[in-house]
Protein backbone atom coordinates (compact mmCIF):
# COMPACT_ATOMS: atom_id res chain seq x y z
CA UNK A 1 0.00 0.00 0.00
CA UNK A 2 2.81 2.74 1.06
CA UNK A 3 6.43 1.96 -0.46
CA UNK A 4 9.16 4.01 0.61
CA UNK A 5 12.66 3.41 -1.13
CA UNK A 6 16.23 4.62 -0.45
CA UNK A 7 14.78 7.58 1.38
CA UNK A 8 17.81 9.61 2.33
CA UNK A 9 17.19 13.10 4.15
CA UNK A 10 19.94 15.55 5.55
CA UNK A 11 19.70 18.93 7.74
CA UNK A 12 22.48 20.63 7.03
CA UNK A 13 25.87 18.62 7.18
CA UNK A 14 23.71 16.23 9.49
CA UNK A 15 22.77 12.85 7.90
CA UNK A 16 19.11 11.91 9.60
CA UNK A 17 18.08 9.16 7.21
CA UNK A 18 20.71 6.80 5.47
CA UNK A 19 18.49 4.70 2.97
CA UNK A 20 15.64 3.56 4.23
CA UNK A 21 13.52 0.90 2.38
CA UNK A 22 9.97 -0.10 4.52
CA UNK A 23 6.51 -1.25 2.93
CA UNK A 24 3.24 -0.98 4.78
CA UNK A 25 0.44 -3.11 3.81
CA UNK A 26 -3.40 -2.60 3.98
CA UNK A 27 -5.00 -3.08 7.16
CA UNK A 28 -1.68 -3.02 8.80
CA UNK A 29 -0.58 -1.60 12.42
CA UNK A 30 3.13 -0.93 11.60
CA UNK A 31 4.97 0.32 14.63
CA UNK A 32 8.76 2.57 14.30
CA UNK A 33 10.28 2.21 17.23
CA UNK A 34 14.14 2.84 18.14
CA UNK A 35 16.31 5.65 20.72
CA UNK A 36 15.75 9.47 20.51
CA UNK A 37 17.49 10.77 17.66
CA UNK A 38 17.31 7.62 15.67
CA UNK A 39 15.01 9.41 12.89
CA UNK A 40 12.04 7.85 13.74
CA UNK A 41 9.83 11.52 13.53
CA UNK A 42 11.86 12.58 10.35
CA UNK A 43 10.90 9.01 8.52
CA UNK A 44 7.15 9.53 9.83
CA UNK A 45 6.95 12.85 8.39
CA UNK A 46 8.12 12.44 5.02
CA UNK A 47 6.39 9.17 4.92
CA UNK A 48 3.30 11.46 5.73
CA UNK A 49 4.44 14.05 3.01
CA UNK A 50 4.75 16.49 5.35
CA UNK A 51 8.87 17.18 5.04
CA UNK A 52 10.15 15.75 1.39
CA UNK A 53 13.21 13.25 1.09
CA UNK A 54 16.63 14.22 -0.51
CA UNK A 55 16.99 11.28 -2.30
CA UNK A 56 14.20 8.42 -2.83
CA UNK A 57 10.96 7.58 -3.84
CA UNK A 58 7.07 6.99 -1.97
CA UNK A 59 4.12 5.86 -3.27
CA UNK A 60 0.67 4.70 -2.02
CA UNK A 61 -1.31 2.68 -4.01
CA UNK A 62 1.32 2.48 -6.77
CA UNK A 63 0.80 6.58 -7.17
CA UNK A 64 3.88 8.34 -6.86
CA UNK A 65 4.08 11.19 -4.06
CA UNK A 66 7.28 12.70 -4.01
CA UNK A 67 7.76 15.99 -6.08
CA UNK A 68 4.13 16.77 -6.92
CA UNK A 69 3.24 20.47 -6.93
CA UNK A 70 2.20 22.18 -3.12
CA UNK A 71 -0.98 22.61 -3.49
CA UNK A 72 -2.20 19.18 -4.86
CA UNK A 73 0.28 17.88 -2.17
CA UNK A 74 -1.87 19.60 0.04
CA UNK A 75 -5.52 18.15 -1.40
CA UNK A 76 -3.87 14.58 -1.13
CA UNK A 77 -2.83 14.73 2.08
CA UNK A 78 -5.96 16.15 3.05
CA UNK A 79 -8.45 13.30 1.27
CA UNK A 80 -5.89 10.37 1.74
CA UNK A 81 -3.93 10.52 4.70
CA UNK A 82 -4.70 11.30 8.91
CA UNK A 83 -2.42 12.39 11.48
CA UNK A 84 -2.57 11.97 15.13
CA UNK A 85 -0.17 13.80 17.52
CA UNK A 86 1.52 13.48 21.08
CA UNK A 87 -0.17 16.73 22.22
CA UNK A 88 -3.87 16.90 20.68
CA UNK A 89 -3.01 19.81 18.61
CA UNK A 90 -6.60 20.75 19.11
CA UNK A 91 -8.15 23.85 18.65
CA UNK A 92 -8.80 25.55 21.91
CA UNK A 93 -11.30 27.95 20.93
CA UNK A 94 -13.65 25.58 19.17
CA UNK A 95 -15.81 22.51 20.46
CA UNK A 96 -15.24 18.91 20.12
CA UNK A 97 -17.25 18.29 17.16
CA UNK A 98 -15.57 21.28 15.57
CA UNK A 99 -12.85 20.31 15.31
CA UNK A 100 -13.06 17.04 14.15
CA UNK A 101 -14.74 18.41 11.10
CA UNK A 102 -11.85 20.98 10.31
CA UNK A 103 -10.32 18.46 7.37
CA UNK A 104 -13.52 17.55 5.93
CA UNK A 105 -14.70 21.26 5.49
CA UNK A 106 -11.32 22.06 4.12
CA UNK A 107 -12.09 18.94 1.67
CA UNK A 108 -15.29 20.91 0.39
CA UNK A 109 -17.97 18.42 2.31
CA UNK A 110 -20.82 20.68 3.58
CA UNK A 111 -21.46 21.42 6.95
CA UNK A 112 -24.16 19.31 7.45
CA UNK A 113 -22.50 16.28 6.28
CA UNK A 114 -19.61 16.72 8.00
CA UNK A 115 -21.39 17.25 11.50
CA UNK A 116 -23.15 13.77 10.62
CA UNK A 117 -19.91 12.19 9.85
CA UNK A 118 -18.40 13.64 12.79
CA UNK A 119 -21.34 12.78 15.07
CA UNK A 120 -21.05 9.05 14.41
CA UNK A 121 -17.24 8.83 14.86
CA UNK A 122 -17.58 10.29 18.25
CA UNK A 123 -20.45 8.05 19.31
CA UNK A 124 -18.20 4.97 17.94
CA UNK A 125 -15.33 6.69 19.96
CA UNK A 126 -17.43 6.41 23.05
CA UNK A 127 -17.34 10.93 23.13
CA UNK A 128 -20.92 11.33 21.82
CA UNK A 129 -21.76 12.71 25.16
CA UNK A 130 -19.08 15.36 24.63
CA UNK A 131 -19.77 16.95 21.25
CA UNK A 132 -20.28 20.43 22.48
CA UNK A 133 -17.06 20.34 25.04
CA UNK A 134 -14.03 22.65 24.44
CA UNK A 135 -10.57 21.14 24.65
CA UNK A 136 -9.95 22.37 28.33
CA UNK A 137 -13.28 20.88 29.47
CA UNK A 138 -11.86 17.39 28.49
CA UNK A 139 -9.60 14.82 30.06
CA UNK A 140 -6.32 13.85 28.20
CA UNK A 141 -8.00 10.51 26.62
CA UNK A 142 -10.85 12.17 25.73
CA UNK A 143 -8.71 15.00 23.94
CA UNK A 144 -6.94 12.37 21.96
CA UNK A 145 -10.15 10.49 21.19
CA UNK A 146 -10.70 14.11 19.49
CA UNK A 147 -7.52 13.75 17.97
CA UNK A 148 -8.15 10.30 16.65
CA UNK A 149 -11.99 11.08 15.26
CA UNK A 150 -10.34 14.37 13.22
CA UNK A 151 -7.85 11.60 11.74
CA UNK A 152 -10.89 9.54 10.45
CA UNK A 153 -13.25 12.36 9.07
CA UNK A 154 -11.97 11.82 5.14
CA UNK A 155 -11.45 8.07 5.31
CA UNK A 156 -8.11 8.17 4.97
CA UNK A 157 -5.95 5.46 3.45
CA UNK A 158 -3.71 5.47 6.01
CA UNK A 159 -2.96 7.15 9.59
CA UNK A 160 0.03 8.62 10.73
CA UNK A 161 0.76 8.61 14.73
CA UNK A 162 3.74 10.67 16.59
CA UNK A 163 4.16 9.00 19.78
CA UNK A 164 -0.01 9.49 20.27
CA UNK A 165 0.24 7.80 23.72
CA UNK A 166 3.52 9.77 25.08
CA UNK A 167 1.33 12.34 26.85
CA UNK A 168 -1.29 10.00 28.47
CA UNK A 169 -1.34 7.50 31.71
CA UNK A 170 -1.13 3.59 31.20
CA UNK A 171 -4.67 3.37 30.92
CA UNK A 172 -5.28 5.86 28.64
CA UNK A 173 -2.40 4.54 26.59
CA UNK A 174 -4.26 1.17 26.53
CA UNK A 175 -7.34 2.10 25.73
CA UNK A 176 -5.96 4.52 22.95
CA UNK A 177 -3.59 1.09 22.13
CA UNK A 178 -7.02 -0.84 21.85
CA UNK A 179 -8.70 1.46 19.79
CA UNK A 180 -6.38 1.21 17.30
CA UNK A 181 -6.93 -2.09 16.64
CA UNK A 182 -10.92 -1.86 16.98
CA UNK A 183 -10.31 0.52 14.44
CA UNK A 184 -8.30 -2.09 12.12
CA UNK A 185 -10.30 -4.65 12.69
CA UNK A 186 -13.96 -2.69 11.99
CA UNK A 187 -12.81 -0.06 9.81
CA UNK A 188 -9.51 -2.14 7.60
CA UNK A 189 -7.85 1.10 9.01
CA UNK A 190 -4.10 1.32 8.45
CA UNK A 191 -1.81 2.75 10.84
CA UNK A 192 1.85 4.12 11.17
CA UNK A 193 2.83 4.61 14.48
CA UNK A 194 6.13 6.05 16.16
CA UNK A 195 6.48 4.96 19.53
CA UNK A 196 8.49 4.34 22.87
CA UNK A 197 5.92 2.29 24.34
CA UNK A 198 7.06 -1.01 24.02
CA UNK A 199 3.57 -2.79 24.50
CA UNK A 200 1.98 -1.25 21.68
CA UNK A 201 4.93 -1.87 19.54
CA UNK A 202 4.94 -5.67 20.45
CA UNK A 203 1.27 -5.95 19.45
CA UNK A 204 1.39 -4.78 16.55
CA UNK A 205 1.45 -6.53 13.26
CA UNK A 206 4.96 -5.57 12.45
CA UNK A 207 7.53 -3.34 13.98
CA UNK A 208 10.31 -1.68 12.19
CA UNK A 209 13.51 -0.36 14.77
CA UNK A 210 15.70 2.44 14.01
CA UNK A 211 19.07 3.35 14.75
CA UNK A 212 21.35 5.82 13.34
CA UNK A 213 18.81 6.35 10.66
CA UNK A 214 18.21 3.42 9.56
CA UNK A 215 16.02 0.48 9.90
CA UNK A 216 18.15 -2.66 11.74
Amino acid sequence: MLVAKNIHKKYGELEILKGIDITINKKEIACIVGASGAGKTTLLQILGTLDQPDIGTLELNGENIIGIEKKKLAQFRNQKLGFIFQFHQLLPEFTAVENVILPALIGGVSKNDAIKKADELLDFLGMGHRLEHKPSELSGGEQQRIAVARALINSPEIIFADEPSGNLDSKNSDELHELFFRLKDEFDQTFVIVTHNNSLAEMADVKYEMKDGKII
